[in-house]
This record gives structure tokens, sequence and C-alpha cells, in this order.
């Protein structure tokens, strides 16, 4: 292969931007793996903290209605997320078993960006509806191609325990960088005076962007041509296996609990810092004090995680999330303004940090548990069960968020009433709170460590003499 050829599947682990199956990966092949990363954050962020106000205040979406859109995409990916799973571990191409996969998602991930935020002005009440919900399906859909297989081949990068660790570590703070980003576009669009305006110049960038970066980190990166035909098993034991792996149905488990609370904070920051806190101004302000350390302390928490373990760092990393989360509730008192929001979003977002250095590795090391117990590779299968997962709590929440919102009587562009303002407070802070000290408590019965790992690495070896 000459150095500028498109890369196929690897058919050993030497490449020109560096090898895969190793214990030290070079640093040009992390930043090649993460940069779509930085681009999907842009409006990742955007998607997560203002797509539910940017519809009921400004596309005058009925909370509930907008809830309940995004809530039927999230489930759709019930179905979508464990076929691409199992159809990724599956493919066999002269691109590999994922990279064919990301490559067909570049353009549908783009379109759906941009169908999202600029819905066209002339619609009325149900047309803008059925918009969304299509724009939505295609957008959850294609970013389902992206997600799963890409999170998949990030496990094949390498098999080494603390590398891991550094891997997803720096496509952490890599996809921090597109966050501060996204923070950027947030401040604009609060500046903007015509704000649908803005979100389709936005959008329109975003998207062609993030298809331009999608096709061009896919074309350098390597596949491993060994891992190709190792599942071989049928959907529904491939999706069984995870269920009877025991180290990954317990961090399913504290997953949902963990994300659930979770997804209703950074929806919730738009209304918190308009609506209860006098502090609209300051909103982006309090978002990167939750941003910056994720980004600045990820060379630390790679290096007290090889220290302390990983376990021990995402453990530490809950129940600081718990505790400060369940305090704000305490201490900021809506109508008035609060310093302490700064101090305490900049300590969520230590904790949090820590979370997404250790979290990822981890997942990557009971895949390996799985092949030593079923002989089979389904990298694609566990990253379809983590975003499900994922999304399918998050819409919970944000369901649940949107009826919160519509019964306890907000009223979009308003002052809110007192009940509002602590419904909103509460949903903001003891639901997270509370839904991470269950998560840690769950957390505490893991028990695959390094030692375990190592053996079973050893094992995996042996197979293949």
């Amino acid at each position: 292969m000459s150095e500028r050829a498109a890369p196929t599947v690897a058919t050993t682990t030497d490449h020109p931007i560096g090898e895969i199956g190793v214990d030290r990966l070079n640093t040009r092949l992390i930043w090649a793996y993460a940069a779509p990363r930085t681009g999907i954050s842009i409006l990742g962020l955007l998607f997560t903290t203002y797509l539910l106000k940017f519809s009921t205040d400004v596309l005058l979406i009925a909370p509930a209605a907008m809830g309940t859109l995004i809530a039927v995409s999230r489930f759709w990916d019930a179905i979508s997320d464990p076929m691409v799973g199992y159809l990724s571990d599956n493919t066999n191409s002269r691109f590999g078993r994922r990279r064919i996969w990301l490559y067909g998602a570049a353009l549908p991930t783009a379109i759906g960006m941009i169908m999202i935020w600029s819905p066209p002005t002339n619609l009325d009440a149900v047309q803008m509806i059925i918009w969304m919900a299509v724009a939505l399906i295609m957008y959850e859909t294609a970013s389902t191609c992206f997600f799963v297989p890409h999170g998949a081949l990030g496990v094949e990068l390498t098999p080494n325990y603390h590398e891991r660790t550094r891997l997803f570590g720096y496509v952490h703070m890599i996809s921090a960088s597109g966050l501060i980003l996204g923070l950027i576009a947030l401040q604009l669009m609060n500046m903007s005076e015509d704000k649908r305006t803005f979100a389709t110049y936005l959008s329109v960038f975003a998207g062609v962007t993030v298809g331009s970066l999608i096709l061009w980190t896919t074309w350098l990166l390597p596949e491993r041509q060994d891992f190709q035909g190792r599942d071989g098993a049928s959907i529904f034991k491939s999706f069984g296996d995870i269920l009877r792996n025991k180290h990954a149905a317990l961090l399913l488990m504290m997953y949902f609990i963990e994300t659930f609370g979770v997804s209703s904070v950074l929806v919730l920051v738009p209304y918190l810092t308009e609506y209860v806190l006098p502090m609209k101004e300051y909103m982006v302000v309090v978002m990167l004090c939750y941003v910056i350390p994720q980004f600045a302390f990820t060379p630390f928490f790679i290096a007290l995680s090889k220290r302390i373990g990983k376990k021990a760092l995402w453990a530490i990393a809950m129940w600081g999330l718990a505790v400060t989360f369940i305090a704000a509730f305490f201490f900021l008192i809506p109508g008035e303004f609060s310093y302490l929001i700064f101090p305490g979003t900049f300590m969520l977002g230590i904790a949090a940090g820590a979370a997404a250095v250790a979290g990822p590795a981890i997942k990557a090391d009971i895949i390996d548990y799985d092949e030593y117990l079923t002989h089979e590779r389904k990298e694609g299968a566990y990253y379809a069960a983590w975003n499900l997962i994922r999304k399918t709590s998050a819409s919970l929440a944000i369901f649940a968020t949107g009826l919160a919102l519509q019964f306890s009587g907000f009223a979009p562009n308003e002052a809110q009433s007192a009940e509002t303002q602590v419904a909103i407070l509460a949903l903001f802070s003891l639901l997270p709170g509370f839904c991470y000290v269950i998560g840690a408590m769950i957390f505490m019965r893991f028990s695959f460590n390094e030692a375990e790992h190592s053996e079973v690495r050893e094992a995996l070896e042996a197979r293949k003499q």
C-alpha cells in the first residue's frame, strides 16, 4: 500500500499514521480517530441544551409535543441501534466492517443536522411537527450508523488496559474542544435577533463540516482484517450474550439510571438561567465552567486512572456529581443571583470529565471478557447497547422534562410562577443527584479490574497460538 493510497482493511498492524492492535498508539492515529467528534460536538451541544427551548420559544411547538417527538425519535433507536450494531459486526467488505458504515453515514448525518435547525418558515403547526419528526428520525438513524461503528473501531485500535484510557481520554478532550465551539455558537444564538436565520446558517456550516470530517478521517483510518468474520451469531444471541456478561449487565443498569438523571441537566440550563436565576447573560459562562475542566484536566485523569484504577476514578466521579447536584437545590435560590453556580458547575465539570475518561475504557475492557466467554468479537453489538441505553434513557428524561414543564405551568417568554421555578430547579439538581447516588451504589458491585483483564488477554493470546 502506498503512503498516499486510501486504506482498505489493514492486513497487518502497520499503517502510515500509526500501528493498530499495539500497546502504544501514535498520537496522529488518535487525532485521526477523534476528529469527527469535534464537528459533531458543535451541534450536539446545541441539540442537548437548546433544541427543546429553540422549538418551544422560536418554532412555537408545545413543550409536551416536542418532548414527545424527541422521545419517539430515540425510541426508534430501539430498532436501529441493535440492527446497526449487529450488521456492523457481520459486515465484510474491502473497506472493513466498520469503515463502510462510516462512509455511508456522512451525508445523511449532515442532511439531518440541517433539517432539524432549518425548517421552512411557511409551515403550519401540524406541518412543522411532521417536518421535525422526519428530521429527527433521519438524524438519529444516521448518527447511529456513525457512532456505533466508530466506537467499535476505537475498541479495536488497542487491547492495552491503560492505553485504552489514554485513547478515550484524549478523544473526550478533543470532543470537548467541539463543545467549546458549540458554546460560542450558543452565545451567538442568544445574541442573535433572528435566531431562526442564525440557526439555518449555523446548521449548514456544521453539517458540511461534519460530513467532510467523517469522509476524511474514514479515508485515513486503518482497520483490523483479523476481526472480520469473528461474530457470526444471530442477532438475538449477540445481544443475549451482552446480558449474560455479568460485568456488562451491571454497567448497563447503572448507565441507564445515571443517564436518565443527567440528561435533564443540559436541557434545563437555558430555562434555569433565564426563568429561575437572573443569569441569562451568564448562561454560556456557566456552561464554560462545566466544559473547560473536562478539556483541561484530561491528562491528569489519564495519569490518575493508571495510579488508582479506572473503577476508583469513575466511582469518585459519580459520588462527586451526586453530592454537588443535591447541594445545588439547597444553595440556589429562585429569583436570586448566586455566584456559587460558577464553582459548583466547575466541580461538576471536573467530575464529569473523570467519568468520561474512565467509563469508555472500562466498557472496552468488558468486550474482551465477552470474547473470552464466546470466542466472538462483537464490539458493534456492545456499542449499540450503550448507544441504545443512552438514547432511551435520555429520551425518557426529556419526555418527562417536557411534561413537567407543561404541567407545572410553564409559559414561554414570560415570568414563571414560584411553583414552576421550583420544578425547574428540582429537575436540574435533585433528579440527577439521586440518580448518581443509585448509580454509584450499583457500580460498587463492579469487579472487573486490571488483574482480571490481564488474565483474559493472556488467555485470548494463547488461543491465537
